[in-house]
């Protein structure tokens, strides 16, 4: 005769009872994670809406000379692309700076909306347009919406991709939409190192003293910590890489 009963320490179905069992309970649940602010299909949908921001705001500096979102510094080599018409080393340091972003974002979870938007998408890729003779995007405002949308929905779209062919490849479940982060960009990240360093750790031990050492090594050499944090954990995670969950 088989046992329907239910075992009586913690209420846990007997063995072949045919009671379903509990997952995890409250813990294991994350409040809100069928909803729309932690789908991953609304992660397109938010760097589009930031890109459509970034372009038009560039178109704005290209018509009336102001509202472009980067530092001076950067936004002058547009500047002299539109008083010399020569656009290479803006559409060289925007794109470049927006290529290493798509790959770096889906690798370590964070998104750098100072390195891939506000440089790729505010210079690099309108410096390109306007070298190709393509200027109705960046002259008319109704015309610069839409395009940053779209280049912003793209970049989201290639970033998921690229998660879900590598870091969540091998039978990995989602953490839905906080797979990959927007993080400040520019002067503002250098406060992400610490929380890169914090992040490796929870990874992998490795990980996480790989991390830890590349911030260590760019202290010493005066530089941001993020970008040696970043490196150190892509480098331990080469030779010791995190299994699939």
């Amino acid at each position: 005769m088989t046992d329907t009963s239910t075992a009586a320490a913690g209420g846990i179905p007997a063995q072949n009872s045919g009671e379903p069992e509990t997952k995890g309970g409250f813990l294991s649940r994350v409040p809100g994670e069928h909803s729309f602010w932690l789908a991953e299909w609304a992660f397109p949908v938010f760097v589009a809406c930031l890109a459509a921001g970034i372009f038009t705001g560039t178109h704005l500096y290209y018509v009336y000379d102001t509202g472009v979102f980067n530092d001076v510094a950067v936004a002058s080599m547009l500047k002299a692309g539109m008083e010399n018409g020569s656009y290479g080393a803006a559409a060289a340091f925007g794109a470049g700076f927006l290529f290493a972003r798509i790959i770096e974002g889906p690798m370590v979870g964070i998104l750098d909306i100072g390195g891939s938007l506000q440089t790729g998408v505010g210079i690099g890729i309108p410096a390109m347009l306007l070298g190709a003779g393509f200027t109705a995007p960046l002259q008319h405002f109704w015309l610069a919406v839409p395009v940053g949308a779209l280049l912003g929905g793209l970049i989201g779209i290639a970033i998921i991709v690229i998660r879900r062919a590598t870091v969540n490849s091998t039978g990995g479940t989602s953490t839905f939409g906080a797979d990959v982060m927007m993080g400040a960009g520019n002067s503002a990240g250098r406060y992400l190192g610490p929380l890169v360093i914090i992040s490796a750790a929870t990874a992998s031990l490795p990980v996480g003293l790989g991390s830890t050492i590349g911030a260590l090594l760019f202290y010493k050499w005066q530089k941001p910590l993020t970008g040696g944090a970043i490196i150190g954990a892509m480098l331990a995670g080469l030779f010791f890489p995190i299994p699939g969950k």
